[in-house]
C-alpha cells in the first residue's frame, strides 16, 4: 500500500501571536527551536520514516525556505476556514498520486519521532490508526483512502469527529515520543 506523510502547517498560530499582534501569521512554525524552525522538526521526522511521499500543506506562513526540495509543498488558500481544509488539500494530492493511505501530523509537533510515523503507517489494520502515548491518542494518525469521503470539509476537525462517529474503524498503535504541540510562547519555552 502506498502511504504518504501529510504535515498540516497552514494555520495562523493566533494563540502563539496573542501577545505580539504585529507578528506575522504562522510565525510560530518559523520560530527557531534548538537552532531549527519548529516545522523543520516535524518534516525531518516524517522524512525519516521513509514513506512514499512527504507533503506539507502551508497557508498563513511562507514555508518555501524551510521545506526541502524532496518534500511536496502545497498551499491552502482556504486555511482561515480551519484545519479540515488543509487536510482536504493534502488528501487531494494523495488521491492524485494514488496513495491508499495518508499519515497525518501537525507542523507544530517537534517531538514526534520517525519511528512513530513508521509504526502508524505500517499498522496492519485501519482504516483509522491513531498513535497513542501513555494511553492517550495523539499524532500521527493514518487515514486510509476508504474513509476520506467521511472526513469534515471545513472547521477545525481532523480525524477525531470521524473516529467518534465510527469507533469500530479505529485502531491504535503504542508509540514513543512527545506528542505535545506548540500553541503558545510558553509551550515553546517548555520545549527549549
Amino acid at each position: 500500500m502506498s502511504v504518504a506523510a501529510v504535515i498540516l502547517a497552514a494555520g495562523s498560530g493566533s494563540r502563539f501571536n496573542r501577545e505580539n499582534p504585529d507578528a506575522l501569521p504562522g510565525a510560530k512554525l518559523l520560530t527557531l527551536l534548538n537552532g531549527r524552525p519548529v516545522v523543520a522538526w516535524a518534516i525531518a521526522a516524517a522524512l525519516g520514516a521513509g514513506l512514499d511521499e512527504v507533503i506539507v500543506v502551508g497557508g498563513a506562513a511562507d514555508l518555501s525556505d524551510v521545506v526541502p526540495d524532496s518534500v511536496t509543498l502545497l498551499h491552502n488558500s482556504d486555511w482561515p476556514r480551519g484545519l479540515a481544509t488543509s487536510l482536504r488539500v493534502g488528501l487531494e494530492r494523495c488521491l492524485a498520486r494514488d496513495h491508499q493511505g495518508a499519515v497525518i501530523g501537525l507542523g507544530d509537533t517537534p517531538g514526534l519521532t520517525s519511528e512513530a510515523w513508521r509504526a502508524v503507517a505500517n499498522a496492519p489494520e485501519g482504516p483509522i490508526v491513531f498513535a497513542t502515548y501513555e494511553g492517550q491518542r495523539g499524532h500521527p494518525v493514518r487515514l486510509d483512502a476508504e474513509i476520506w469521503p467521511l472526513l469534515a470539509t471545513s472547521g477545525d476537525e481532523g480525524a477525531g469527529s470521524t473516529a467518534r462517529r465510527y469507533p469500530g474503524l479505529v485502531r491504535e498503535v503504542v508509540c514513543q515520543g512527545v506528542p505535545a504541540d506548540i500553541d503558545t510562547p510558553e509551550d515553546l519555552q517548555r520545549w527549549r
